[in-house]
């Protein structure tokens, strides 16, 4: 199978503006996405899509790929489907899978793709697939930069919120869980999100997989113990660097 990574990135991030290139221990952080994603050795090609000069010349400059996309696009699901049509028709090549890694998780490990990807490679009717971890603490469970998750017995998701879900009380007792944004697609599942219209809550939550949901569509939730932290803000940055700095 031809296996795609996109990394979808943009400088105006209305939480962070610029932060694809803020600096975590010298490097930008859309170059240590980029890099980690792309020694998985289960795919074909790893490419960022963004709207941004900057960007696109960055990653040009480590070696890497980036197309250019829309700067209209609300979600990174939609940036990442433009993204492959543009791939497909440069490469001259169909992608079966496209793995969707956001591209404010520099912590993402190699791995982390790997097991996103396991069960839609082994499984056709699987759509979508996201990683899932689990909520450590009070103040993660309340952030609404996180995003929570509630799972059904057969693995899949049951709703996505920036709001505390199952509960407003931070229990040891209930599975607390959040998305990881790594998030592999089938090829034609893809377009066909791409060809929904944004449903309400969705655009309430500005989560991409309530669109999928909304539609009736079942999403496939992996579990991984990978440690990662998104950056969402500036305070976030400065765990992360300290947190990567620890880890090398």
């Amino acid at each position: 199978m031809n296996v795609l990574a996109v990394i979808p990135a943009r400088m105006g991030s209305s939480r962070f503006p610029g932060k694809p290139m803020a600096e975590i221990n010298g490097k930008p952080m859309i170059g240590h996405v980029y890099q980690r994603v792309n020694k998985c050795n289960l795919l074909t090609k790893t490419v960022v899509a963004t709207c941004d000069n900057v960007i696109m010349d960055y990653i040009q400059s480590i070696g890497g790929q980036a197309v250019m996309t829309s700067d209209k696009h609300e979600r990174a699901s939609d940036r990442t489907a433009e993204a492959l049509e543009i791939l497909e028709e440069m490469d001259q090549l169909r992608y079966d899978i496209i793995v969707m890694v956001q591209g404010d998780e520099p912590m993402t490990d190699p791995e982390m793709i790997a097991e996103a990807l396991r069960p839609i490679l082994n499984d056709d009717s699987i759509g979508v697939v996201n990683l899932v971890a689990d909520i450590e603490s009070q103040e993660e469970f309340l952030d609404k930069n996180c995003i929570k998750v509630v799972i059904d017995k057969e693995s899949n998701a049951m709703c996505f919120s920036r709001e505390p879900i199952p509960t407003q009380r931070f229990s040891s007792n209930i599975p607390m869980k959040k998305q990881v944004c790594v998030i592999p697609f089938r090829r034609d599942f893809l377009f066909q999100y791409q060809d929904m219209e944004p449903t309400p809550i969705e655009v309430a939550e500005s989560v991409d997989m309530m669109r999928v949901l909304e539609n009736g569509f079942k999403v496939r939730m992996v579990p991984t113990n990978f440690q990662t932290s998104a950056v969402d803000t500036e305070q976030d940055l400065i765990k992360v660097r300290q947190l990567m700095a620890e880890e090398a």
